[in-house]
């Protein structure tokens, strides 16, 4: 070997050596950067956790604090408010009528409204704990769940008192809305001095999550209405829907109807029951405008209808045939079935003009 070749030789030995001394080092401070984003990920989760713990302590101090003491039911119970709530949920139950009519259970909370005026027994307690989730962010409210329990039976004429206490503030959260704090209150609810019943009111106190960045329509895919849950209680009647025939409920041992479907009657708690069709005659009773907030599956302004049929029993649908203005209580309507897209179809209610 030539002088020439044996010192290219040694200049390509020494290139490489080179190049492969660059790739390590490349590849030592790639993971030395990724090792260091880790650690200063790591450092702020555990700042952030750290963070909402501490919040978290000054929230539970707020539990087993009132949030209302000594307060009076502005009404005791009495039968204009208990005929009201039955008609209103459908509800033809002999136990809340007569000589010795009880209160339905599910009433228990609204002897203890405190309508438009409020209640001035409320204490500072729950308004300072929610001014604190408001100082942090957490600015939006959403009722989640209740829970009742039921000690005694309430009667006509009984005088309704309350006391209400902060019950638990959960640990930060995340949910679909957004992150936030579960807030518990429970109210003990006395007649006449003694224990009738506990209601427990869960709320969502939370900063609204960012909203992904909206798709133009050209871009979004067809909306569509959203999906009947169906069970074992109420598949017969979608069956019958699929059919274009709008079937209600008949109890075989007293014949009452029911609407919406149940497992059992609602008057005499029979389990045997059968079906009627219903003719498609009925009116409005009842009626809202939607205007807000917007659904992508719907186009608002609509009309939504609590529709009494001609068999007695109600039901909550569409109006379709007239404007969302011309809707009225009282306007005579037919049943029709409407097909929304290819996987749904709705019994909805068509009013004319004339």
């Amino acid at each position: 070997m030539t002088a020439d070749a044996e010192a290219d030789g040694r200049d390509a030995e020494g290139g490489a050596d080179t190049a492969a001394a660059a790739a390590v080092l490349a590849a030592e401070a790639e993971t030395e950067a990724e090792t260091e984003a880790e650690t200063e990920a790591e450092t702020e989760a555990e700042t952030e956790a750290a963070e909402a713990a501490r919040f978290h302590a000054l929230l539970a101090a707020f539990e087993g604090l009132p949030a209302a003491t000594a307060g009076r039911g502005k009404d005791a119970v009495n039968e204009p408010m208990i005929r009201h709530w039955c008609e209103a949920m459908g509800d033809a139950n002999p136990a809340y009528t007569g000589p010795d009519a009880i209160a339905p259970p599910t009433m228990l909370q609204a002897w203890t409204m405190g309508g438009l005026s409020g209640h001035a027994d409320r204490s500072s307690a729950y308004d300072d704990l929610l001014t604190l989730l408001d100082g942090a962010g957490f600015t939006s409210v959403v009722a989640t769940d209740c829970e009742q329990e039921y000690h005694r039976p309430l009667r006509p004429g009984v005088a309704i008192t309350f006391d209400a206490v902060i019950e638990t503030v959960s640990p930060r959260k995340t949910t679909k809305l957004g992150t936030g704090h579960f807030v518990t209150t429970r109210m003990d609810v006395q007649a006449d001095g003694e224990l009738a019943g506990t209601h427990r009111f869960r709320i969502l106190k939370y900063a609204p999550a960012v909203r992904p960045v909206r798709r133009s329509p050209a871009q979004r895919p067809p909306a569509q209405r959203p999906r009947p849950v169906i069970n074992r209680d109420n598949q017969g009647f979608w069956d019958g829907v699929r059919d274009h025939k709008l079937l209600i409920q008949r109890c075989t041992s007293c014949a009452a109807l029911r609407f919406p479907w149940l497992p059992g009657c609602n008057a005499c708690a029979s389990p045997d029951w059968d079906t009627v069709e219903a003719s498609g005659a009925a009116t409005v009773f009842s009626y809202v405008v939607m205007h807000h907030p917007p659904f992508p599956a719907f186009d608002p302004p609509y009309a939504v209808a609590l529709v009494e049929l001609a068999e007695g029993v109600r039901i909550v649908s569409n109006i379709t045939g007239v404007p969302y203005d011309k809707v009225r209580i009282g306007l005579p309507v037919q049943l029709e079935f409407l097909r929304v897209d290819d996987g749904l179809e709705l019994p909805v209610f068509r009013g004319s003009e004339g």
